[in-house]
């Protein structure tokens, strides 16, 4: 009987999960992003999965460190779940890199635009069309 603390757990870590993964929006956004080179990879998905067979390894990756030390007392119950876990984890976080990037190198760019125009380099038409070029160029594919 002293195991259904630890089936109860178990059972709640495996349907919860320790991070959730993209939605499909999120994800087609970020693949929007990798296809025009514009994505930044802080965490490797891959690497978060193998580390997720360590105890606890995917999770503590993945930055969730409760669930991560949960999983470390739940080893090796928690390979279960733990890879998946460690896996989603590095896929929002590496979304949320991305989208950050994407918006500083927008903005950037969109600066250099601004100064052209205050300094007389382009004109209202140009300055016009080339920020419409800057907005697709940096669009989320929608």
């Amino acid at each position: 009987m002293h195991c259904r603390p630890l089936l109860t757990a178990a059972l709640l870590m495996l349907t919860s999960g320790c991070a959730s993964g993209l939605n499909s929006i999120q994800q087609a956004e970020l693949d929007h992003y990798r296809a025009n080179n514009l994505a930044a990879e802080e965490k490797s998905p891959a690497g978060a999965m193998l580390l997720g067979l360590l105890p606890g390894g995917g999770s503590f990756y993945g930055r969730a460190y409760v669930p991560g030390a949960v999983n470390l007392l739940l080893w090796p119950v928690s390979v279960l779940w733990d890879p998946i876990s460690g896996y989603n984890a590095a896929q929002s976080i590496n979304y949320q890199v991305t989208r950050a990037h994407v918006a500083r190198l927008k903005r950037n760019e969109m600066e250099e635009l601004d100064s052209q125009l205050l300094l007389n380099v382009i004109d209202q038409k140009q300055y016009a069309v080339k920020r419409r070029l800057v907005d697709e160029k940096f669009s989320n594919g929608y």
